[in-house]
């Protein structure tokens, strides 16, 4: 099969382009509006970008009445978003913070999860998730799409405080996550979960570059 998105539509009963790109990191992020309510909130497009210093990137499409969502209003307005990790303990609060709530709502206490405070950040992150990374807003970028929903906002920010909760982090230095067990999106309404890893190093490339991949110190 082959067809052009631009002008066609797919020849299947469920859109393969969500399903192609995958599995894809979950961005569970938690912010605070100016008004004082608590967000949170799962996009799964979301993505390290660099490490020196670390940035990353999440896309937030528009609601189907062309509402930008809160999560990328609150990052804009406190210049603050914060990344919790989202696990299979975790996955029904998860799934129950991706509800369209409106602005006056707080998300932590309809998916039943802690406020834990941040360093910088001016709103709470989940006490319950094992890793969290504070950012500061950078900028957004915007792409218009055919429709409201396909219109889309790209938030950055800089990674300012990383959070680690010590039960996770193996005796190498290594985060242990089979043990976190994180999931992830395939689209959908499909998800994976991480409880397997493997290693395999590139041959035949600088040391330095190695301890740059593994980000040894």
């Amino acid at each position: 099969m082959r067809y052009d998105p631009r002008t066609e539509r797919p020849p299947l009963r469920f859109d393969p382009f969500k399903s192609c790109t995958v599995p894809r990191p979950i961005g569970w992020l938690s912010t605070i509006s100016r008004a004082g309510t608590a967000n949170l909130a799962p996009f799964s497009q979301w993505q390290n970008l660099t490490f020196d210093p670390p940035m990353v990137m999440f896309a937030s499409n528009q609601t189907p009445q062309g509402r930008r969502k809160d999560t990328v209003v609150n990052a804009e307005e406190t210049g603050f978003f914060v990344w919790n990790m989202a696990t299979w303990e975790l996955r029904e609060a998860v799934n129950i913070s991706a509800a369209d709530f409106s602005p006056d709502i707080d998300e932590f206490e309809r998916a039943g999860v802690t406020k834990a405070a941040c360093v910088m950040a001016p709103g709470p992150r989940v006490a319950e998730s094992p890793v969290h990374m504070e950012c500061k807003y950078h900028s957004t970028t915007r792409l218009p799409g055919r429709g409201a929903m396909g219109t889309v906002d790209i938030v950055f920010g800089e990674v300012v405080q990383i959070h680690i909760r010590d039960d996770v982090v193996l005796p190498s230095g290594k985060l242990d996550i089979a043990a976190i067990a994180p999931i992830a999106r395939l689209g959908y309404y499909d998800y994976c979960v991480v409880r397997e890893t493997f290693e395999m190093v590139i041959p035949a490339i600088d040391p330095a570059l190695l301890d740059g991949l593994e980000g040894r110190r």
